[in-house]
């Protein structure tokens, strides 16, 4: 080196984030920060997550203040993605108040700001297309809940981001309404049953536009402390988000057809699985919109064409299938 050169300044190092959660959401998002270069932790009670040598996983119960520790120094955010371990509204009062209050405790001491997903329960005029301005004051059971949630972030202390998506579909997506349940009859050519009425308009988010809505989010602090849209897509239908699977798979056209509403309502008087869905059937039985346009706007982000979307989650259906 001669005299006139100087060392190279050493390359900073790749940043810290932490997510807690490994289904469809926690997943995504540590596997598209990882993409970018950054460091992942993944927190789960089993210690799941990618494999990729920027992911580390530890085995951690995050709704425990004594486990988390110093997982969250150094962290430039915290991507809360843990959902109840059952989907009723007793499972949902029990464990997700007291995870997230941990949470938002642990990540304010660490300096850093916490992003969640969220769904649109907690949105009170559900009638017409929603947007980031819409009241979201639901109350009672799993939609209450949602409401509360909502409210506890907005009065901590701590910065947060929470990122509304419509019903999820996707890689990895299992248990959703575009899940196991639509995807597997249209891979095997079968007739299906959806949930209410399959031709009404319904926002369906491709889960990773909602893992990168989240990310950019984290990373500007202007866009904190605010309630954003994941980018969405036009509002399809039942039966049209499955005959665009059915069109990424060559597969034929599906027949839909519904259960009516009431007919959850009968069956919810003697089965608790039927009442929890019976308490959001109203988001089938009229059109459920998701409008994203100002969140797209403000975080610079496009939803993936469906034709895109629907090959990759086919593609990763069939891998599951060989």
């Amino acid at each position: 080196m001669s005299p006139s050169e100087s060392p190279a300044a050493p390359a900073p190092a790749p940043a810290l984030f932490v997510v807690t959660g490994a289904g469809p959401v926690g997943w995504t998002v540590a596997e598209q920060l990882a993409a970018a270069g950054h460091r992942v932790r993944v927190l789960t009670r089993s210690g799941s997550g990618p494999d990729h040598p920027r992911v580390e996983r530890e085995a951690v119960d995050v709704s425990d203040p004594a486990q988390l520790g110093g997982l969250f120094r150094g962290a430039k955010a915290v991507f809360h993605c843990i959902h109840g371990s059952q989907y009723s509204a007793r499972t949902w009062a029990e464990e997700l108040p007291r995870a997230e209050a941990t949470v938002l405790s642990a990540a304010g001491e660490a300096g850093a700001v916490v992003v969640f997903p969220e769904s649109l329960y907690s949105y009170s005029e559900p009638g017409r297309p929603m947007t980031e301005e819409g009241p979201r004051e639901a109350r009672g059971g799993k939609r209450g809940i949602r409401t509360d949630l909502l409210k506890a972030r907005a009065a901590s202390a701590t910065d947060t981001v929470s990122v509304v998506a419509s019903d999820f579909f996707g890689p990895r997506v299992r248990t959703s309404h575009a899940g196991a349940r639509m995807v597997k009859p249209v891979l095997a050519g079968k007739p299906l049953v959806v949930i209410g009425n399959p031709g009404l308009p319904h926002s369906f988010t491709y889960v990773p536009d909602l893992a990168a809505a989240m990310i950019r989010a984290a990373q500007d602090p202007g866009l904190w402390n605010r309630v954003w849209h994941a980018p969405t897509g036009h509002a399809l239908s039942q039966r049209k988000i499955a005959e665009a699977f059915a069109a990424a798979a060559g597969a034929r056209t599906p027949r839909v057809g519904g259960i009516p509403g009431w007919v959850l309502r009968t069956m919810a008087v003697v089965s608790p699985g039927a009442r929890e869905l019976a308490e959001t059937v109203y988001q089938f039985e009229h059109p459920f919109v998701l409008d994203s346009s100002a969140s797209e706007a403000a975080l610079g982000l496009r939803p993936a064409p469906i034709q895109d979307a629907a090959a990759a989650t086919v593609a990763w259906w069939g891998v599951q299938e060989q």
